[in-house]
């Protein structure tokens, strides 16, 4: 990847998390998205803690579409044995299309809000 595009990116998830900030009772939703892999995180901001965490790790057989609507719904079961309901969707830069996308619609079928 250029330095240019990574620059790009993270001027975006500056300005992004500038508003989005995870609470106790909305925490946040981050997702990193890799050439390989796309990794999923709800984080309570205040405290500085992971309550949730759910990787495409294991599930390289799938397409990278599917990969990103089972993590999602993987954190969405994690979420809510952790006991959350709604979340704060960061995109963390990424546009909202393709894998991203598939990730947050994942979440939604298990059940978070957005």
């Amino acid at each position: 990847m250029t330095t240019k595009k990574v620059e790009r990116r993270i001027k975006i998830k500056f300005r992004i998390r500038k508003s989005v900030n995870g609470t106790a009772e909305r925490p946040r939703l981050s997702v990193f998205r890799s050439n390989k892999q796309i990794y999923a995180q709800v984080i309570n901001d205040l405290t500085g803690t992971t309550l949730a965490s759910a990787s495409s790790l294991g599930l390289e057989k799938l397409a990278k579409i599917e990969q990103a609507k089972r993590v999602g719904a993987l954190v969405a079961e994690k979420a809510k044995a952790a006991g959350v309901e709604s979340v704060v969707f960061d995109r963390n830069g990424y546009l909202y299309h393709g894998r991203v996308q598939a990730l947050a619609d994942g979440a939604r079928e298990g059940g978070l809000k957005f």
